[in-house]
């Protein structure tokens, strides 16, 4: 491993602007429709991430990221109010993450990060870059003995006890996710495959050799790695 709206009536009352109608008077007005929140229109996609906003923005955003990455990091502080706040929330693009994966400690944190579906994803990839250095640093201190042991064990067993070396059941116990669905989180088939057909779609279709990396409207930006370089980019797209 390492090496899914009911709208009720009352059944066989008049309704007061029915009556109102019989009697002569003028219909009242329609209410404005609601105003889409697209912050809260999360999903999974077919590719394998996790995306927000409205699916038929004129913009399309795809990011590869790794949960271990500095410069993820410092691209999810520096640049992800602005992206939701001036362009996910106004609809007018349509963002994707797609969990790159770096490393063992990264492949833990990414399948803890996705077990808990689209609507508790971002929250906890949030959690996970704001707190990279203080969950990253117990996995560094692993002695040669620890990590030794690990190579008599399955491939499941390795992944579990190397997240739990590294103090990853603790981070996300605190964040939603008990014990009993800390093991079964890390060994789910199924989020094992969409990772690597992340990877592969990644590295052989757009050409991505580290992250962050982007892709906009199916377009990937080569040498655009931070939010000082994408800013112009995106900005321009959406005029």
């Amino acid at each position: 491993m390492f090496g899914a709206v009911a709208v009720l009536s009352a059944c066989g009352q008049e309704s007061s602007e029915a009556a109102g109608n019989k009697a002569g008077s003028a219909p009242k007005a329609a209410a404005p429709a609601a105003k889409a929140n697209w912050l809260e229109a999360v999903k999974a996609t077919p590719e394998g991430g996790f995306a927000i906003g409205n699916p038929n923005a004129p913009v399309k955003l795809i990011e590869f990221a790794s949960l271990t990455c500095p410069h993820c990091r410092d691209f999810h502080e520096m640049a992800m109010p602005t992206i939701k706040g001036e362009y996910v929330a106004k609809g007018k693009v349509y963002y994707e993450f797609r969990n790159f994966v770096l490393n063992p400690a990264d492949y833990g944190a990414t399948m803890l990060a996705r077990c808990q579906g689209p609507s508790a994803f971002f929250g906890l990839a949030d959690a996970f870059f704001k707190n990279q250095q203080a969950w990253i640093e117990p996995f560094t201190k692993l002695t040669e003995a620890q990590t030794a042991s690990l190579q008599s064990m399955s491939p499941d067993e390795q992944v579990v006890t190397y997240a739990k070396l590294g103090g990853l059941d603790g981070f996300v116990r605190a964040r939603g996710i008990p014990e009993a669905k800390f093991k079964a989180c890390l060994t789910d088939a199924n989020q094992r495959g969409q990772l690597e057909t992340i990877r592969k779609t990644a590295v052989e279709q757009y050409k991505v050799t580290g992250t962050p990396a982007f892709v906009l409207n199916d377009k990937s930006l080569e040498g655009v790695h931070s939010w000082a370089d994408l800013e112009p980019l995106l900005k321009d797209a959406v005029k």
